[in-house]
């Protein structure tokens, strides 16, 4: 691809750095905003400039927010009993947009995976762990893709729990083995989340099925 300007050829190269976003449409995203005024790609850009310089991770969660505590953890209308552990940001966007869940949430940050070098202590286990002991929590909800690292991580957490007095459920099978959390049609997710199951139960379930 040859460029008659070194700018677009650079602004080309930075959009095309983004994931699924190949040359031709990086060409396309810089000749649109070409044909935008000024005041309005100065917006987007200082946006992007914001977001990445200023955004920090919640000192409860984990989850990003504007500041020390995010505004699901700050929150008094939330169900303080429940925390909903999941893997990442988009994991918590795709279960409040099913409506189904007023709990609090724990980011781990990732999922087991030894082969990648993704060990417990890559996680956010022992923030979960100190949460359940010191904030009175009835129950952890296992929300992670069911996967062989997903299930992995699950068995790990609920070994880390058992001596502490807290409920571990994990969602229902509405969602296929193998499949991401976060691609889960909304319907789908929110009836795992209604009929999620006792951590017990669904280790029976899965060795019944190997």
């Amino acid at each position: 691809m040859v460029f008659s300007s070194k700018l677009i050829e650079d602004a080309v190269n930075e959009f095309s750095k983004l994931p699924g976003i190949g040359k031709k449409t990086a060409l396309r995203m810089v000749l649109q905003m070409l044909k935008m005024d000024k005041e309005s790609v100065n917006g987007f850009t200082e946006a992007i400039s914001r977001m990445r310089n200023e955004i920090v991770f919640c000192k409860h969660c984990h989850n990003v927010a504007d500041t020390d505590v995010c505004t699901i953890c700050v929150s008094s209308s939330r169900n303080r009993s429940q925390i909903c552990v999941v893997e990442n940001i988009r994991d918590v966007i795709a279960i409040e947009s099913t409506q189904q869940y007023n709990g609090l949430y724990h980011l781990l940050g990732g999922i087991l995976s030894p082969l990648d070098g993704i060990g417990p202590e890559q996680l956010n286990i022992d923030t979960l762990y100190q949460r359940v002991k010191n904030d009175e929590i009835q129950e952890l909800i296992m929300a992670l893709s069911p996967t062989i690292e997903g299930d992995t991580t699950v068995y790990y957490i609920a070994k880390q729990m058992s001596g502490l007095q807290v409920s571990i459920t994990t969602i229902a099978r509405g969602i296929a083995f193998g499949g991401e959390l976060e691609y889960a049609d909304e319907m789908t997710l929110a009836r795992s989340i209604a009929k999620r199951l006792p951590i017990e139960n669904y280790v029976s379930v899965r060795k019944d099925a190997q």
